[in-house]
């Protein structure tokens, strides 16, 4: 086989979850890669974007796909629809026929592909029926696929996942339908990286389709529960014989990072089980041991730390945004007050008035960063949570602040509802 340097990866829905995580992992073994997305300047902010080449096109539009294949090897194919609402499975099929006939005109040897967990021979939900359904349109073409199916995938910034935390985090008395005992095997983000990795330099798992989970199957309600656990959150469940998904779904988009388009498909999901019934993943793969789902709970409630989230604001160009991301809260806000980087080092030391505002906040520790890195300040104190603040000039010259604020359980919420209604206060630049 070509080493890795020889050779050039694809990486499709490269603004994608999978894909940010993806990425990086692929630059350090040495590959070439190439990013295929809609909109270009969504990755600017990407800490790798200098290090790939960046390729504007639709996998809806077939034309726009011809460059992108062009001397790769392997394609990743990490695209869903979900988010275009009604009719999102014909584009779903339409999509994967586009980019698989792309890919045998240009010669590339090898797409991988991360579906959905379920058994084909049940009735499914629309979502995983058309993740199945993905599977097989990519394969019509002939290039040789490899297909993981996976569930749910446990780690930050997944939209499964940010469901299930930002649930158990808020609802002392979680209550939901009674298909919440359906099961379920989650992978950890960390695993599910590791195998797109290994499939580059495993030529058997060409052709195959590899399900992936945890070695223990849980319900939906309990995976609910064993992260309220850890958390160290006392919850209680009631699970009612019917509660319609629209409504579900709707308390989702307001309570939780997950929109709409997305919850729906997501809630109808879970009437299927998602379990492995084929052991094919250890028998291609045997060095990966995936991760009990409560240990990669762990390993992802120990990366809450704003040093090691994506700053997907950032995309949107905009003065002041606020959203829930990665298991935080944020505020971010821009402000015309020139200020240098030099000026932001003194704030650690002055602490001004301003910082002093935040209730039940007793002072602001420095935290280390590498020299050139934006300030950034831990608050120290009895919080319902773990609160931090970060400033840096932007090329502009004016000053960005953001606030971080992880909250713990019910508390932590109302505590940053109570930030923001004190906002002109505390948040003045």
């Amino acid at each position: 086989m070509n080493q890795p340097l020889n050779q050039l990866i694809l990486v499709s829905g490269a603004t994608g979850y999978i894909a940010s995580r993806l990425i990086p992992r692929l630059l350090e073994a040495g590959y070439r890669v190439r990013c295929l997305a809609r909109s270009p300047q969504k990755l600017r902010h990407r800490a790798w974007f200098s290090q790939v080449e960046v390729v504007a096109g639709d996998v809806t539009r077939p034309a726009s796909l011809s460059a992108a294949m062009q001397g790769v090897s392997t394609a990743y194919y990490l695209i869903h629809s979900m988010a275009a609402g009604h009719g999102y499975q014909r584009i779903d099929l339409e999509s994967a026929r586009n980019f698989a006939g792309a890919a045998k005109k240009a010669g590339v040897e090898h797409i991988i592909y991360v579906g959905g967990l379920a058994d084909p021979r049940e009735k499914l939900a629309l979502h995983l029926l058309s993740r199945i359904e993905s599977g097989v349109a990519l394969r019509e073409a002939g290039v040789p696929v490899t297909e993981f199916r996976a569930g749910v995938i446990a780690g930050p910034g997944s939209v499964s996942f940010e469901m299930i935390r930002f649930i158990a985090e808020q609802f002392p008395l979680m209550i939901g339908p009674d298909w919440l005992r359906h099961r379920s095997q989650p992978i950890a983000t960390s695993d599910i990286i590791e195998y797109l990795l290994a499939a580059q330099v495993t030529p058997e798992c060409r052709g195959e389709i590899v399900e992936l989970g945890c070695e223990k199957s849980r319900s939906y309600i309990e995976v609910m529960e064993e992260f309220a656990r850890i958390r160290g959150l006392k919850r209680k469940t009631l699970l009612l014989p019917f509660i319609p998904p629209l409504v579900m779904a709707f308390l989702i988009d307001k309570l939780t990072p997950v929109e709409f388009s997305y919850a729906l498909p997501l809630v109808e999901g879970l009437q299927n089980d998602s379990l492995v019934l084929e052991p094919t993943a250890r028998r291609l793969f045997p060095s990966i041991e995936p991760l009990d789902y409560a240990e990669a709970v762990r390993q992802s409630l120990a990366d809450l730390d704003p040093r090691r989230i994506e700053r997907v604001w950032l995309d949107a160009g905009q003065e002041h945004v606020r959203l829930k991301h990665e298991g935080f809260l944020v505020d971010y806000r821009v402000s015309d007050l020139p200020q240098s980087h030099e000026d932001t080092k003194k704030l650690g030391d002055l602490v001004p008035s301003w910082l002093k505002n935040f209730p039940r906040v007793s002072g602001w520790e420095t935290v280390s960063q590498p020299e050139g890195s934006p300030l950034l300040l831990k608050a120290q104190g009895n919080l319902p949570g773990e609160l931090w603040l970060e400033q840096s000039a932007t090329p502009e010259g004016k000053t960005s602040r953001t606030l971080f604020f992880a909250p713990k359980g019910l508390p932590g919420f109302l505590y940053w509802h109570m930030l923001l209604i004190l906002k002109r206060e505390i948040f003045v630049l």
